[in-house]
This record gives C-alpha cells, structure tokens and sequence, in this order.
C-alpha cells in the first residue's frame, strides 16, 4: 500500500510539474489555433445579438482571446513581465465590458459606473506593476516600497474620483458632505 501511494505521489508530481513546464512550438501553435477558433465562435455568437447586447458580446469575445493569448505567451516563455502581461489583459478586459455596459445607462448612473470601471482598471494596473517588482530580485526593498506606494496613491486617486462622481447626484449640503467625506476617506487634499 505504502509503495503505490509513493507511486502515486510520484506521478503525480511529474504530471505537475509538466504543467509548469513550458510549451512546446507545436503545442503554442495548437493552443493559438484553439483560441483563434473560441473568438470566432464567439464573434459569431455575437452575430445574433443587438444594439448594446451586442457591443458587450463583442467586447466580451476580444477580452477573452487578449487574455488567453496573453496567458498562452506567458505559458510559451514564462517570465515576470508576461505574467503582468496576463494581469494587464485581464484588468483591459474587465475595463472593456464595464464600459460597454456602462452604456445602457443614463446621466449621472452612467458617470458613475464609467469611474468605477476606471477605478477598478487602475487598480488591475497598479497591482500587476507591484506584483512585477516584487517578484524582480534586481529590485531593492526601497525600490519595491516607492513602486508599492505609489500604486496605492494612483488607485486612491481613481478610487476617489469615483466617490466624487457619485457626490455629483446629490445637492446642497449634501453634496458638501459627501465630497468631504470621499477626500477624507481617500486622503484627498
């Protein structure tokens, strides 16, 4: 019993390990011919669809091919800067759907979801760059801290327009408060 378990354990770490390997050129080519033929059929599923439906659909179908091409590099030549690559077009994506969906509504709705798509993108952005430099052993504490700070004050920031924007529906007093509520929260001067 104890020796198949070893066995076991043991082709089970090699069927892992294969799996971090990276891609053969025959298997690349193979994985970008499938994700050309997923994005077809789904621009084709797309077809079907109208007005606004449709334009996510779109959007939806472009994000996912930039993502598995993305993913499928990043498998193909594993490094630091294709895996920000592969959060980078996954956070892309996200920002191109909420934006598409973002247009179904009207007004002050609409503003506000347009920056809260932009505050969630930035944040993609700004965690892919720091997860980047953390993972860069040529980078020192002192370097990995500026970019870590300077990632959190660029999503405030977006963070904030959005808390502002949505300030923007109130009146009076009220807005008053609330614009000084989000620049307390996120720090604004």
């Amino acid at each position: 019993m104890k020796t198949k378990l070893l066995m076991l354990t043991a082709v089970m770490s090699c069927a892992f390990a294969g799996q971090a390997m990276a891609l053969t050129k025959e298997e690349y080519k193979a994985q970008g011919d499938r994700i050309s033929a997923d994005y077809k059929a789904g621009k084709d599923k797309c077809g079907t669809l109208k007005d606004n439906a449709k334009d996510i659909c779109m959007a939806e179908a472009k994000g996912a091919e930039k993502v598995a091409k993305a993913e499928l590099e990043s498998q193909y030549k594993p490094s630091a800067r294709n895996t920000e690559k592969v959060a980078l077009a996954k956070g892309d994506a996200a920002y191109d759907v909420a934006k598409e969906k973002c247009d179904d509504l009207k007004g002050n709705d609409k503003d506000v979801c347009v920056k809260d798509a932009k505050a969630a993108h930035v944040k993609a952005k700004e965690d892919a760059k720091v997860a980047k430099t953390a993972a860069d052993p040529a980078k020192d504490k002192a370097e990995k801290a500026e970019v870590k700070k300077d990632a959190n004050a660029e999503k405030r920031e977006a963070e904030y327009k959005a808390a502002k924007e949505r300030c923007d529906a109130l009146t009076g007093a009220a807005k008053d408060t609330c614009q000084n509520d989000a620049k307390t929260k996120f720090g604004m001067k």
